[in-house]
């Protein structure tokens, strides 16, 4: 990852926390989008047991590549050249996604992918690494194929996506370049008792640093085997406890210390201390939805769509308004990568620690 790259987000961070730390303290409209996530379908080919798209009866209409292509031109007209993530489903079974990621780096839009890997061969892996991502997340529960592939719904799953993952990390070397490659885990029943491994095995692996992401109660899979109850908690705190001793002894986990010490609370499913501070997702978050619809937060209804609607007029809308009021009134504790609180400290952490390993 190019130290630019980063400066540049951190300058845009800096004018965003500033101008949401004004919104709270005086309502004034200042804020645009600056987190920015593109969902571009519900398909997947993993079956994961946390998760239910893979069981829809029905899937949401799918915009377009054009689509696509259209919508991220109006967000750069409004707010300049930014850094999107993608993910589904399985976005790589979208017909046409690479084109849209090859597009993105012909319109200097920076962009990321969280993938299950398993589409990642090597013939579609040349093209994705010459379209310079900027970073690139795949999904693993655990190092251990008995685990894993429990958990995904797909026999030999690990195998194929460590195979995958070496096709990927072995063409980023050739063509030159240094883009973080992430390892997601979701932290669960199953593997709460090797989750301290996981760190250690991802810099093993070659990956730059593993991000952990604790389930949340969506499946019936969630409720009846994978939560982690109370009578787990004395387990899960020295698990944590782990990890941050780890990260400050130099393993590459993203995770901020204070959001690996709300995990308890979220499994016991708490409402969001004080000390969290008013939610900012509804003042920096635009989520494009399969079907073109804009959100700022999945609990909340969408503030727009980019097939009937310009970027401006979607986040200045009366329902973009509306929903900032709302989030930030909302005590929901979100420990989802794309919903947590992160404060401008936390974000600097996170980019010296891909700053620290941009070399995996």
């Amino acid at each position: 990852m190019k130290i630019a790259n980063l400066a540049q987000l951190a300058v845009k961070h800096i004018r965003s926390d500033f101008l949401e730390e004004l919104y709270l303290k005086t309502g004034f409209e200042g804020t645009k989008p600056i987190v920015i996530y593109g969902i571009v379908n519900q398909r997947c080919n993993s079956k994961c047991r946390y998760c239910e798209y893979w069981r829809l009866s029905e899937y949401q209409e799918e915009m377009t590549i054009e689509q696509w292509k259209n919508a991220l031109l109006s967000l750069k007209s409004y707010i300049g050249s930014y850094h999107i993530e993608f993910s589904g489903g399985e976005p790589f079974i979208k017909k046409g996604f690479v084109d849209l990621l090859e597009f993105c780096d012909q319109e200097n839009l920076k962009w990321g992918v969280t993938t299950n890997a398993y589409c990642l061969t090597e013939s579609v892996v040349k093209r994705v690494v010459a379209a310079h991502p900027f970073n690139i997340n795949i999904s693993i529960d655990a190092h251990i194929a008995e685990i894993h592939d429990y958990v995904r719904g797909v026999s030999g799953a690990l195998e194929k996506v460590k195979k995958h993952l070496q096709f990927l990390l072995q063409e980023r070397k050739a063509q030159g370049q240094t883009f973080p490659v992430m390892i997601k885990s979701t932290v669960h029943a199953h593997n709460l008792d090797i989750i301290s491994q996981m760190a250690e095995w991802v810099q093993q692996l070659g990956a730059t640093a593993v991000n952990f992401q604790p389930i949340d109660r969506w499946t019936s899979e969630t409720y009846d085997e994978l939560w982690i109850s109370e009578d787990r908690m004395e387990e899960l705190q020295t698990v944590v406890e782990t990890l941050i001793a780890q990260k400050r002894n130099g393993l590459p986990i993203l995770n901020s210390e204070s959001l690996l010490q709300m995990w308890p609370a979220h499994f016991r499913e708490e409402k969001a201390p004080a000390s969290v501070g008013s939610c900012r997702v509804g003042l920096r978050n635009y989520f494009i939805r399969t079907n073109g619809d804009v959100e700022v937060c999945w609990f909340y209804p969408p503030i727009g769509n980019v097939k009937n609607q310009n970027a401006r007029e979607i986040w200045e809308g009366y329902e973009a308004q509306e929903r900032r009021q709302q989030t930030t009134n909302c005590d929901r504790l979100c420990l989802y990568t794309c919903l947590s609180q992160k404060t401008f400290a936390d974000k600097v952490k996170m980019g010296l620690t891909l700053l620290t390993n941009r070399q995996n």
